[in-house]
């Protein structure tokens, strides 16, 4: 019943927040079609905490793809999305990449398979995603490498990454890193907490970083495993005025 007000040519709503509302499969059916109307104003839409699936999210990509559709902020926490989901929103980035810039997948279990797959969404030259965030995505090293090249693209345009807990480790920051340091990458916020950091990570981080000094403001390290000499290669690179590093954030007791 909501979508049909949505589809309307006299309809002129930009926000619409859903979270927590019981949707499932076949609400995502309205909500495709809705999307795909002329003209269509909707530009932020929350469905976390519902149950819509890898089939859901297959179909509510139909109406992304769709040619009419200027959605930039697309929340799907908690969506129970997978691999599989990943695979119909990579396609709708790339058959329509000029509108979406902010990205919630957040506690969902999408793996290192379902990062691959949204990193190459991410790579298309048209792209404009700003805001990426997947916490809590079982991701570790090897989604890293996806992420990594994704950032060395030209142009980049991702601004914020948020890949809190995650199994990502010193190992994983590493590969990370590389795509930090390419000239290309223009990252202001990077959210690390909670992924089994220690001081060789932040010896990667800070590597990086001087390497492309001109780009990353804000790193979120809490509730890591960094000691005196990992925090200390960070603060000095935050303390010089050549870079752009404003600020640099530990565990609150240590």
């Amino acid at each position: 019943m909501l979508s049909k007000g949505l589809a309307s040519p006299h309809c002129i709503l930009k926000i619409l927040n859903l979270e927590n509302c019981k949707i499932t499969t076949e609400g995502c059916v309205s909500l495709a079609e809705a999307l795909k109307v002329t003209p269509s104003h909707l530009q932020e839409l929350d469905l976390s905490r519902n149950n819509l699936s890898d089939e859901g999210v297959e179909i509510l990509s139909k109406g992304l793809a769709s040619p009419h559709c200027i959605l930039k902020v697309l929340k799907l926490s908690w969506c129970s999305i997978t691999q599989r989901g990943c695979i119909s929103l990579a396609e709708a980035l790339k058959l329509n990449p000029s509108h979406l810039q902010e990205l919630d997948l957040s506690f969902n279990g999408l793996s290192d398979e379902g990062v691959e797959i949204i990193s190459k969404g991410l790579a298309s030259p048209h792209g404009v995603l700003k805001v990426l965030k997947l916490s809590w995505c079982s991701i570790t090293q090897r989604g890293c490498m996806s992420l990594a090249e994704a950032l060395k693209v030209i142009p980049s345009h991702l601004q914020e990454l948020d890949l809190t807990e995650n199994s990502l480790s010193d190992e994983g920051v590493e590969i990370l890193s590389k795509g930090l340091a390419s000239p290309h990458c223009i990252l202001k916020v990077l959210n690390l907490s909670r992924c089994g950091i220690a001081d060789t990570g932040c010896i990667s981080l800070a590597k990086a970083l001087k390497l492309n000094p001109s780009h990353l403001q804000e790193l979120n390290l809490r509730e890591n495993l960094i000691k005196k000499k990992g925090k200390r290669v960070l603060l000095e690179i935050k303390e010089d005025p050549s870079y752009s590093l404003k600020t640099v954030e530990f565990n609150p007791w240590d």
